[in-house]
């Protein structure tokens, strides 16, 4: 029904529709199911989420060692009310770590769009529910919108960090999150784009360099920005700030930003953070002997 983010907003805007419709709309006719059995999957999905949240917010450490218990320190400082991000903005970035270092110690999480970037999109949903108060069915439309701007930037572009460096994976997350928000939030399907392109401009260039290639550092934390990204842009495009270069030119730059990335840069283990001394002391201490001798 849709290619990329202008159709999809055109079709929305021409049936007087919101995004969520034309998605679930897509969904029912390409894998031949019901309305129901369309919500039925995506509540699977978001029951998922809320374990995985709810579960990281009572602290949880990986198998490494690398990470686990910062969601619950930032909640304890949100409790203390001397935050300086503020209560609803820190929300979600601890419910984007919690969901991250659940995965860090294998738990079971919800890949949106990939593990390594699970945090952002629930982080985010079950920060800003305690502000909109949406219903049921509304949080299952915040999972289906943020999933048709996936689905345009995992057919344009891509969702992996192999491919394209962090910028695919956590910087997907974070668009795909500002326009669920602004949906929920009341924007128009126009506005959902605009915050997808200003989230994911904001993050154009962010590589993958896992430290012992594990999906922990830095990847948790750099949920947690993105999250916190997707609630900026979310704001500024509700605003009416709108983005100089089109959403769609937005992905496809990401796309060939991802192809010129070197592969030491792709998850590879091989640069970045995880080249760092301390990263290869980390690596050496966890598998006792580094991956990357050479690096």
């Amino acid at each position: 029904m849709f290619r990329n983010v202008a159709e999809l907003v055109e079709l929305a805007e021409t049936n007087n529709k919101k995004i969520s419709d034309i998605m679930i709309e897509q969904e029912m006719e390409v894998r031949n199911k019901t309305r129901e059995e369309v919500f039925d999957t995506m509540e699977r999905n978001l029951t998922v989420m809320e374990e995985a949240v709810e579960r990281g917010l009572q602290g949880v450490k990986s198998h490494s060692g690398l990470t686990g218990g910062d969601a619950v320190l930032i909640q304890k400082y949100i409790e203390s009310g001397k935050s300086l991000s503020g209560t609803l903005l820190l929300d979600a970035v601890s419910k984007a770590v919690a969901t991250n270092e659940v995965n860090a110690a294998m738990g079971t999480i919800c890949a949106t769009p990939t593990a390594g970037s699970a945090g952002v999109v629930p982080g985010t949903l079950f920060a800003v529910q305690n502000k909109l108060n949406p219903t049921r069915e509304e949080k299952l439309r915040f999972l289906f919108t943020s999933g048709a701007f996936g689905f345009v930037v995992a057919n344009n572009a891509s969702i992996s960090g192999a491919a394209g460096g962090c910028q695919a994976e956590v910087g997907s997350a974070a668009g795909m999150a500002a326009a669920a928000i602004t949906e929920m939030a009341g924007g128009t399907p126009s506005q959902c784009a605009e915050a997808m392109a200003i989230t994911l401009k904001n993050m154009l260039g962010l590589v993958c360099d896992p430290v012992a290639g594990l999906v922990e550092v830095p990847c948790v934390k750099r949920n947690a920005m993105g999250a916190a990204n997707a609630m900026v842009a979310a704001d500024m495009a509700l605003a009416g700030v709108t983005s100089k270069i089109p959403c769609d030119e937005v992905i496809d730059a990401m796309y060939k930003i991802g192809q010129t990335m070197p592969v030491a840069l792709r998850e590879t283990a091989q640069g970045g953070l995880a080249a760092t001394p301390t990263g290869r002391e980390l690596e050496a201490k966890i598998f006792g002997f580094s991956l990357n001798k050479k690096s």
